[in-house]
């Protein structure tokens, strides 16, 4: 067993199949020694673990484990390209939030993608961000999640 499988199993998670696209796109893609996501959802199962606008229909909690799960997602789409063991780091998350007016705490909301990659690659986990609030997302989802990582 991998150390980011042995760390995964002890966050009591494991990778999900990739969610397959909903639109023209591809889940992943490798340029060089660069592996760039599409902006994932939080589906859990085939379904949105939450929807709504992040501070009226979405508490700050519910839409950081939404995070979450746009991270465990992004993970398995790079997975799935050229396999997590050629991961070197995370270089950058992007993280948008469907934001009810007067929302502000987006950096907050993105904690959760953030602190699973941590969790999960350790140092090499450790990224650049951004967390941006937005008035709609697709499917009435409070978050959407992309990252870039850097392979072998």
């Amino acid at each position: 067993m991998t150390q980011w499988e042995k760390n995964l199993a002890q966050l009591g998670l494991a990778l999900p199949p990739v969610v397959a696209p909903v639109a023209a796109y591809i889940p992943a893609i490798r340029t060089g020694s660069l592996v760039y996501t599409s902006g994932q959802l939080p589906f859990v199962d085939g379904q949105l673990s939450a929807t709504g606008k992040v501070g009226a229909e979405v508490s700050l909690e519910q839409a950081k484990e939404a995070a979450k799960f746009c991270a465990l997602n992004a993970i398995a789409a790079v997975h799935d390209l050229v396999g997590l063991d050629a991961v070197v780091r995370i270089v950058k998350v992007v993280g948008f939030v469907a934001s009810a007016p007067g929302f502000t705490d987006q950096p907050q909301v993105i904690n959760g993608a953030s602190e699973l990659l941590g969790a999960v690659f350790g140092d090499a986990g450790v990224h650049a961000r951004s967390a941006v609030g937005v008035a709609e997302l697709p499917r009435n989802t409070p978050v959407e999640v992309e990252l870039i990582a850097e392979v072998r």
